[in-house]
Order: C-alpha cells, then sequence, then structure tokens
C-alpha cells in the first residue's frame, strides 16, 4: 500500500511511532532505597561489574551462595550505570522473588515483571504409534497479562525501567 501526498509524492503508509522518550535529564534517576552498606566481596564485584558494562563486555557472571547478596549487588550495579535494566530469571518463581526485591531496592523507578502469561500450555502433539492427535490447550493469567502491558508502556514512556 502506498499514500500519495498533495504534492503527488508517494509514501508508505503511517506506522505506529510511539510517544517519544523522555531526554535523559528528563529520567528519574535510579536510587537504590536499602539501609545496607556493600559487605564482604560485594564491593569488589560492584566495581568490576560496573566498569566491564561501561567496557562493553559482553560475558561478566556473577557467582554467589543463596543468600550473599548476588540481587543486591546487581542493583547496586544497576544504580551506578543509570540506565534501563533487564533481569533474567530461569523459572517464574524466582522471576517473582526478583521483582520483589528489586520492587522494594528502586520504590521511585518503573520495576516490571514480564513473564509468559500462561499458567499452563500443552502443544499440539502427535502420537504416531497410536495415531492419536493430541490438541493444544491453553490458560492464560489474566494479571500477569496486565502487567507485561505494563511493562511494555513502561518501556516506551519511561528512562527508569528496570525489567
Amino acid at each position: 500500500m502506498v499514500l500519495s501526498t498533495a504534492s503527488g509524492e508517494k509514501t508508505p503508509p503511517a506506522l505506529f511511532r510511539p510517544p517519544p522518550r523522555p531526554s535523559l535529564d528528563q529520567v528519574t534517576p535510579l536510587r537504590l532505597a536499602s539501609p545496607f552498606e556493600p559487605a564482604g566481596d560485594q564491593p569488589q564485584a560492584i566495581e568490576a561489574l560496573t566498569a566491564g558494562l561501561r567496557a562493553a563486555e559482553k560475558d561478566q557472571v556473577l557467582l554467589g551462595v543463596t543468600g550473599s547478596g548476588k540481587t543486591f549487588t546487581i542493583a547496586r550495579v544497576i544504580e551506578n550505570l543509570q540506565r534501563p535494566a533487564l533481569v533474567l530469571a530461569p523459572n517464574k518463581t524466582l522471576a517473582a522473588q526478583l521483582y520483589g526485591e528489586m520492587k522494594g531496592f528502586f520504590p521511585d523507578n518503573a520495576v516490571e515483571y514480564f513473564v509468559s502469561y500462561y499458567d499452563y500450555y500443552q502443544p499440539e502433539a502427535y502420537v504416531p504409534r497410536t495415531d492419536t492427535y493430541i490438541e493444544k490447550d491453553a490458560s492464560i493469567n489474566e494479571q500477569i497479562d496486565r502487567m507485561r502491558h505494563s511493562a511494555t508502556r513502561s518501556l516506551l514512556e519511561r528512562g527508569d525501567v528496570i525489567i
């Protein structure tokens, strides 16, 4: 499809364009709210991770036992860098835990939750041995769907986003 302007000039159809993102001087700073100070190996880890990200290092790993303060360490790195962050988790349970902790660490910023909205998903399948076809079945969680929309909106409208 091609549209014509008043002068006869051919132009492609208008696409959805999100509103312009706020400039960096209009963005709420990412401020960590915590009574804790880095301890043990955390200061060195925070410094090394921050320096690595500023140097555009692609592969960095933060290792620590359960309860060693890895989430707090990453929160400090996010605060140091002052840029949006995507925190990945291997499952929904850990994602929910990280979301709650980050929400507490950054109460004035857009901390959002984005996971699959399926409570249950069974893809279609075929079992040749028994000539059985299994239909796709799924159950969508409306609350998680709303949270996903909120995360998307924050990405489009804000600069202080942690997902």
